[in-house]
């Protein structure tokens, strides 16, 4: 079931609000920048997605074919939320669940998790490895 849910960076800058279910599998990525950055989103689709604070605040990382957008706060280095817009979903904002407010350690412990590789851009695959992710 859907619930509002504000996530907001360590600095407190940037702020959204976002509707997402946490009964529905979250996402862990090896590709480049998700294993860098330990970036754990689950999705939030554009009608349940509100900018609360600090959009001057950001700032926006592309590469590659540059369908993902990356947002970082510019002062601590967050990454709130980033948005695709090649997904099977369509556009759609991964909110990262480690910036949730108000969401226990158990509530965490309990999301599911489905691991994609895209390392190899096989994002219907798991990785070989992903305890790590």
């Amino acid at each position: 079931m859907l619930k509002t849910y504000r996530a907001s960076c360590h600095c407190g800058r940037v702020a959204v609000e976002a509707e997402l279910d946490l009964t529905q599998s979250s996402y862990r990525c090896n590709c480049s920048i998700c294993r860098r950055n330990r970036f754990w989103p689950a999705v939030a689709m554009p009608a349940g997605f509100r900018q609360l604070s600090g959009e001057s605040e950001l700032t926006r990382y592309v590469f590659g074919p540059e369908k993902n957008h990356h947002f970082f706060c510019r002062h601590c280095g967050v990454r709130v939320f980033g948005v695709g817009n090649d997904t099977p979903v369509g556009r759609m904002y991964g909110i990262n669940l480690g910036c949730l407010e108000g969401v226990t350690e158990e509530e965490l412990s309990r999301i599911p998790i489905t691991y994609v590789d895209g390392m190899h851009d096989q994002w219907g695959s798991v990785p070989e490895f992903c305890g790590h992710l």
